[in-house]
């Protein structure tokens, strides 16, 4: 089973980090920073870290697993986690080059329910469980809402 990793990225300003993705024929969604496990991963946690140092050239503080969606052939775990420091120009992931991608585009949305609406996030499932968090106070961010 294929296991991917993604953050619900929080920023000091209390903004989330989302991908906005354009491709040809699409409309355009965004997606949280992260990627697949590889075998050389010494742990989830440590395919994340190395997920957001190529996609966003970043370090995070993981605080804690959010969410798990899981299918036949895929599982996907959302992570909550502080973040400090990003460079989108100093990215490195493979994707980036790869012909027909269309563009990744970082931007920081406000982590409210506003801000959630204003975007087409996917996949929707986390889109949910951010906005009743959101609604409910219960993100569990220190020093967040």
């Amino acid at each position: 089973m294929m296991e991917r990793v993604r953050a619900v990225l929080v920023t000091a300003d209390d903004t989330m980090l989302v991908i906005r993705r354009t491709r040809p024929g699409i409309p355009e969604y965004w997606v949280l920073p992260g990627g697949g496990v590889e075998p050389g991963d010494a742990s989830r946690e440590a395919a994340l870290h190395r997920e957001i140092h190529e996609e966003i050239a970043g370090k995070a503080d993981i605080i804690r697993l959010l969410h798990t969606m899981e299918s036949d052939d895929e599982r996907q775990l959302f992570y909550l986690a502080r973040i400090a420091t990003w460079s989108f120009e100093d990215r490195t992931g493979p994707e980036f080059s790869a012909e027909g991608r269309g563009e990744y585009a970082l931007e920081e949305i406000p982590l409210t329910t506003e801000g959630l609406d204003g975007i087409d996030l996917k996949p929707e499932e986390i889109a949910h469980v951010l906005q009743a968090a959101i609604s409910g106070e219960s993100l569990g961010v220190e020093g967040s809402l």
